[in-house]
């Protein structure tokens, strides 16, 4: 192993600190991180809402902008990956396997429990659809674009190394190389390595209930146990992958996972309720559009019993911008190349269409056939848990058994590769911007993520441990992400001159390409006549 930065020795240290308190202390650590939670929620909820909006207000900023011409590197940079590659790596790692996990429990229970609707009614299925889109749409995706592009400006364009603490650069000048920029980077390892652990723990959970409901010997097995179990099956599996490398483990199995993904997708659409599959995404990505602001700024101060947007949408905030750091690093890492606006139109637009279109599809079908009484979705949901939605619906379908074994494989493909990347990305923030690091320092951290939610899972609030988490290791980092949009901004006012330089040249040029040609076209009216 090279030799440790100051930023790995803390981070692992800090880690390893954790998972020995969630070992031995368990009732200790969740009374204290259960607390921290419910301060952050209801003291600071307006807080997520506030940045997340203005992250997405920032990205639709600079696509119409003079900036969105600028390119992620040199001016004769191309693209590393085409458009199909760049897309499946950016829906692999920025968030797969939750789409998967809740494609099917969350619009079921916004309809039961909606947030302003009468439950279970044609409102309430409206509300569920909304709300699906808006918890997995722009927001999100505006979060993630945020973290990518200030880090793929200042690596690519730049030259710094590519690491939180270097885009800050411009605010903190040579501290960002001193003990304020580790203080940065081990906030950014600490937000990755739980953000990444919630996701996986959900995983392995959907995975251990597929399973079970595969394998009905496994159904009598001790939940816990079945859940550590698959974490260290695929642990193996994805530290296995981690060796290989970018080009190779996490492309090839990028690509596997969507194609899986869309073949269980149509599969879904053709066999079920088709029109009203495509009614619900047409209707809801209106209502979504139409009702965007005020969902936006949306808090139960006036209804404080109900709770309900501390429940969802600020823990979605919360687990998107705990996420930002890993998936913003991976983005970054991909996207070499590509223009500032057309970097931002890729990673908002895209996967926020395809995620709502998969919520049309699993959600809706949930739904209509909860609506329908041909399966009772949310009976099976509360007895057997929110892990199960998916396999109760798919299990209404021909080849049910077949489209439950290709779930699974389908989750556990996605677990792989947002571990694997997972361990890329804090590879690189702790071996000082690394775009390459040691396979060892990639085993030790796919040690601790896998460890952490095995810990987090096991414990007695369960996937309640892992939302806690992911809220508390989110809100420093909601505060570095202000700093680096301030940061960013900074630096693309200073390219305003060098932009015009280049626009005044790119004249100059068609100028002499043009009096060339008018050259051209005199020397040869010159050789006709000569020729008569």
């Amino acid at each position: 192993m090279q030799k440790l930065t100051p930023v790995f020795i803390i981070s692992v240290a800090i880690a390893f600190a954790f998972i020995l308190w969630g070992v031995f202390a368990a009732e200790n650590l969740e009374r204290l991180t259960t607390t921290i939670q419910g301060v952050i929620t209801n003291e600071f909820g307006w807080f997520y809402l506030l940045s997340a909006t203005a992250f997405l207000l920032f990205s639709l900023y600079l696509i119409i902008s003079p900036y969105g011409k600028i390119k992620l590197g040199k001016q004769d940079d191309k693209p590393e990956y085409n458009y199909i590659t760049w897309f499946a790596f950016l829906f692999t790692a920025g968030m797969g396997i939750g789409l998967v996990f809740w494609g099917v429990a969350e619009p079921m229970y916004h309809f039961f429990t909606p947030p302003t609707a009468e439950p279970e009614s044609n409102l309430a299925a409206g509300e569920a659809m909304r709300y699906a889109f808006f918890h997995w749409g722009l927001h999100p995706w505006a979060i993630y674009s945020v973290v990518a592009l200030v880090l793929a400006y200042y690596k690519f364009r730049k030259d710094s190394p590519g690491v939180m603490s270097a885009a800050l650069k411009p605010l903190l000048g040579k501290h960002a190389e001193g003990w304020i920029g580790v203080v940065v980077n081990v906030i950014v390892v600490f937000a990755t390595t739980f953000g990444v652990a919630t996701s996986l723990g959900f995983g392995a959970a959907q995975i251990s209930a597929g399973l079970a409901y595969l394998i009905p010997g496994l159904a009598t097995m001790n939940k816990a146990l079945l859940q550590l179990f698959v974490i260290i099956v695929v642990t193996i599996l994805f530290m296995i992958s981690a060796q290989t490398g970018l080009n190779k483990g996490i492309r090839i199995l990028s690509k596997t996972n969507i194609y899986l993904a869309i073949t269980l997708m149509i599969f879904v659409l053709l066999f079920g309720p088709t029109s009203y599959i495509m009614g619900v995404f047409t209707q809801g990505l209106g209502s979504y559009i139409q009702n965007l602001p005020g969902m936006s700024f949306r808090l139960d101060v006036y209804n404080p019993e109900t709770s309900w947007v501390q429940g969802w949408t600020i823990f979605y905030w919360a687990w998107w911008i705990s996420w930002a750091p890993f998936v913003g690093t991976f983005i970054a890492r991909v996207s070499k190349g590509r223009t500032i606006r057309e970097f931002i139109i890729g990673v908002l637009a895209v996967p926020a269409i395809f995620g709502a279109f998969w919520f049309s599809v699993f959600g809706g079908t949930g739904i209509f056939m909860q609506r329908e009484g041909t399966a009772d979705i949310m009976s099976i949901m509360t007895n057997a848990g929110m892990e199960v939605a998916l396999f109760a619906v798919l299990e209404q379908f021909p080849l049910g058994t077949l489209l439950s074994i290709l779930a699974v494989f389908l989750i556990s493909s996605f677990f792989v590769t947002s571990a694997d990347s997972a361990t890329v990305v804090l590879g690189i923030q702790t071996t000082n911007g690394n775009l390459n690091p040691p396979n060892s320092v990639k085993a030790v951290w796919g040690i601790i993520i896998s460890a952490s939610a095995a810990v987090l899972l096991t414990s007695e609030q369960g996937l309640g441990a892992l939302q806690t988490t992911a809220i508390i290791a989110a809100f420093p980092f909601t505060i570095v992400m202000i700093f680096m949009m301030i940061s960013i901004m900074k630096s693309l006012k200073e390219e305003k001159p060098s932009l015009s330089i280049e626009h005044e040249k790119l004249l100059l040029e068609r100028e002499k390409i043009k009096l060339e040609r008018e050259k051209l076209k005199k020397e040869r009216e010159s050789l006709r006549k000569g020729s008569r």
